[in-house]
């Protein structure tokens, strides 16, 4: 299958993907390992890329789609793909749309993880993240640490990322609002949007998810 992951964040976008893709037999393309990638490698749009970010400024369309349409040329997603976080606007919906009708395919399903703005924000702004190693992560609500404000692993103190403030969360959420969402509305005009709710365990979500598509492709 070839499927486009769309929702806000704070919806579990990374963590379904990977289940998803894994389930799928297919390769889960994030436009974050893209950027990663390219970088590390040091290819022309990593290059690119890397000097508008060290500049402070967004990254043009046209480096993100060249980037992704580098990658879904690999062999390995020949035969279907999961895209989280690619296509972010309209512009680059439109591009992958004429890249993938160069090559006589086209996508099966465009899937929207639906999750209520208030709790986007509590989800977001409730992660704590340990100083030692932020790959220790816990939740105020969700995932509480045995002692308050100290890693479960290391016992490093816990703290809020200014990228988890509520204020910052808020801006995100508009960012998407104003760019992203509009290219719902751009998939649902040609019958590709199967929307699930992505509220409640990782696992019921993923199912909720798998039996969602399966209905699609029926």
């Amino acid at each position: 299958m070839r499927i486009v992951l769309v929702g806000p964040p704070g919806a579990g976008k990374g963590t379904q993907a990977a289940y998803l893709a894994e389930k799928l037999s297919i390769p889960h393309i994030s436009t974050g390992d893209l950027f990663r990638a390219n970088i590390s490698q040091g290819t022309p749009l990593g290059k690119q890329a890397q000097e508008y970010m060290r500049a402070g400024q967004l990254v043009p369309d046209e480096v993100t789609i060249g980037m992704a349409e580098d990658r879904l040329d690999q062999e390995d997603a020949q035969q279907g793909f999961l895209l989280d976080g690619f296509p972010r606007n309209q512009i680059q919906a439109e591009a992958l749309d004429t890249y993938l009708a160069q090559r006589g395919v086209s996508l099966d399903a465009v899937l929207d993880l639906e999750v209520p703005e208030s709790e986007v924000i509590k989800r977001i702004a409730g992660r704590r993240t340990c100083r030692n190693d932020s790959s220790h992560t816990f939740h105020v609500e969700y995932k509480q640490p045995k002692t308050p404000g100290v890693c479960d692993v290391c016992g490093g103190e816990l703290y809020q990322r200014e990228d988890d403030s509520e204020e910052t969360v808020r801006k995100r959420l508009e960012v998407y609002h104003r760019e992203t969402e509009p290219i719902i509305d751009y998939y649902k005009a040609k019958g590709l949007v199967v929307t699930i709710s992505a509220l409640g365990k990782v696992s019921e979500v993923t199912q909720r998810a798998m039996d969602a598509l399966a209905a699609k492709a029926a």
